[in-house]
């Protein structure tokens, strides 16, 4: 997949643009229903599928204070998107002139001059231009009058509820990584480069790889999981602690996710590893010893052990 961070030289480059507009945080059912439908219909006219998205999110340049961590990092976005099939990513970057951008001058002056695009697929509540004033009609407007075509894509409903990335990331807050699952079509991850520690697992017994995500991802409710580590020498099921390490801190401590993994003995300080949610054991909580909190770790990785013989989970690949 060809990346791009400007429309300028596209329109020459590439033909019969088949373009999916949209933010695309968490590339969820509802984003892989409509880039699947473009990715078929740029093979059915011989075109190039295309995704035109932008970066920061508008809430961080019109609204920081209402401002949403990310479903994804703009690389695993790009992977996931990349995954199905998509040929062209433009990414451009989102400030306040962007922002000035009206509908009608972005649907002529970037749609139609600059991209000379052939078909373009929106999701059912898709904006855009300046205060979103442009709507699926307008845009239809648009492709009449300059000779494209725009495709709405219904919503996606999962257990009567509509597919979103904010009632995704509203199930996450509460540590629902499992129901997450079944609106993102695949397991919720975080990923980032492995960082010293206070070492309080090894003292323990338990050595654990402490992680440092990007600031702007979500990252799930506190408490413990049962997880799958992605290594450069593959994947391994583990436990992972989303907290504040209450037992050994008196006042609240940043939040902190390290995880134990099974049967792995290497080292892996200063390596980039994917922690992927599979379930909640339980709540973090406050242990009276450091022997209580031993005993406590045991069964949890009991617990990891046994689901991982009733759950075949073992092609997991992003």
């Amino acid at each position: 997949m060809q990346i791009y961070y400007t429309w300028q030289g596209i329109k020459e480059k590439y033909h019969n643009l088949v373009v999916g507009l949209g933010n695309f945080d968490g590339v969820h059912l509802g984003h892989q229903k409509l880039i699947e439908q473009l990715v078929k219909e740029a093979k059915r006219i011989k075109g190039t599928p295309a995704v035109f998205t932008f970066y920061p999110h508008p809430d961080v340049v019109l609204n920081p204070s209402n401002y949403h961590p990310l479903l994804l990092t703009q690389e695993a976005k790009r992977n996931l998107i990349a995954r199905l099939g998509v040929d062209l990513f433009i990414q451009i970057p989102f400030n306040t002139e962007f922002a000035r951008i009206t509908a009608p001058d972005f649907a002529e002056r970037i749609l139609y001059c600059e991209l000379g695009v052939h078909t373009i697929f929106i999701g059912y509540n898709y904006t855009f231009g300046y205060k979103g004033e442009g709507t699926a009609e307008l845009l239809k407007e648009s492709g009449g009058k300059y000779g494209f075509t725009v495709r709405v894509i219904s919503p996606v409903i999962v257990n009567r509820q509509v597919v979103s990335s904010t009632y995704i990331r509203n199930l996450l807050f509460q540590g629902k990584v499992t129901e997450a699952k079944d609106f993102l079509g695949y397991y919720p991850f975080v990923e980032g480069m492995v960082v010293s520690g206070e070492q309080r697992g090894n003292l323990l017994g338990f050595p654990t790889a402490n992680l440092e995500p990007e600031t702007e991802l979500l990252i799930p409710a506190r408490g413990v999981y049962a997880v799958k580590i992605q290594v450069e020498e593959g994947t391994y099921w583990g436990v992972a602690n989303i907290g504040v390490k209450p037992t050994f801190h008196a006042q609240k401590n940043k939040i902190n996710l390290e995880a134990h993994i099974l049967d792995y003995y290497g080292n892996l300080y200063h390596r980039w590893i994917k922690v992927i949610f599979l379930k909640r054991l339980r709540e973090e909580k406050k242990f009276s010893s450091p022997e209580e909190l031993i005993t406590q770790i045991k069964h949890d990785i009991y617990q990891v052990r046994s689901y991982s013989l009733y759950n075949n989970i073992d092609n997991i690949t992003y």
